[in-house]
């Protein structure tokens, strides 16, 4: 079973960065329990690491957007494009 690795930045809004930071920490402790994640901050982002079996990833994505809605408020967009999200996901090599 192939494994994929997702790295998702985000980019919240100064006086919302705890709160979203504690929202997907709680949505990262019930969605992946498993413990493939982590999460990574730095001074103006948070992002995302998620290692899961390939046959769960759309699942998991369909989830995650939905999740997302729920977030938009506290987040900045970075470009008219990607909007609130900076996604990459690969095949898991090592």
């Amino acid at each position: 079973m192939s494994k994929k690795l997702s790295i998702v930045r985000f980019k919240p809004k100064p006086e919302c960065f705890d709160e979203f930071l504690q929202n997907i920490q709680d949505w990262h402790d019930q969605v992946f329990s498993d413990g493939n994640h982590r999460l990574m901050r730095t001074d103006e982002e948070v992002v995302a690491i998620v290692v899961r079996d390939s046959e769960t990833l759309q699942d998991n994505i369909t989830r995650g957007v939905a999740w997302l809605d729920s977030q938009r408020p506290l987040l900045q967009e970075y470009n008219e494009v990607d909007r609130h999200t900076l996604p990459m996901t690969g095949d898991l090599v090592v």
